[in-house]
């Protein structure tokens, strides 16, 4: 890829990165006030189980697939670039999961959850499969 392919590929990551972080760590307003005032949730799918019992299907399919789905082009992108073997991939991505799910509960957006990071991550293993599938 040429150099200026290149850098048109960096800028579209980049811009994913930006709404990735906009969706799952500064989708809500927050302030100083708000610090540390995130929660965590380390019990194993209690947030689906929940949604299940409400019936909210379209719910647990957006949370359960906008995990996975948001994290593939991570895995893609990374990959790509660097060459690095699938498992160096998923671990770069679940590092950038952990930081994000931290991130969420310091400003106070979100809750950090197990579950996050397991999809989150097999989102970036996928990435990480497509492209190398793809001989890229």
């Amino acid at each position: 890829m040429n150099r200026e392919k290149r850098y048109i590929v960096f800028l579209i990551f980049v811009l994913y990165l930006a709404i990735l972080l906009k969706y799952t760590v500064f989708r809500v307003g927050w302030n100083s006030g708000s610090f540390f005032s995130g929660r965590f949730n380390f019990e194993l799918m209690s947030s689906y189980q929940l949604l299940i019992s409400h019936k909210a299907w379209s719910r647990v399919i957006y949370l359960f697939g906008g995990n996975i789905i948001g994290f593939i082009p991570f895995g893609i992108y990374i990959r790509g670039v660097c060459k690095w073997k699938i498992i160096t991939v998923t671990f770069v991505g679940f590092l950038f999961s952990v930081f994000i799910e931290l991130m969420q509960f310091v400003l106070g957006t979100g809750i950090t959850e197990t579950d996050d990071l397991i999809l989150n991550t097999a989102g970036v293993f996928l990435g990480a499969c497509i492209s190398k599938m793809s001989g890229k």
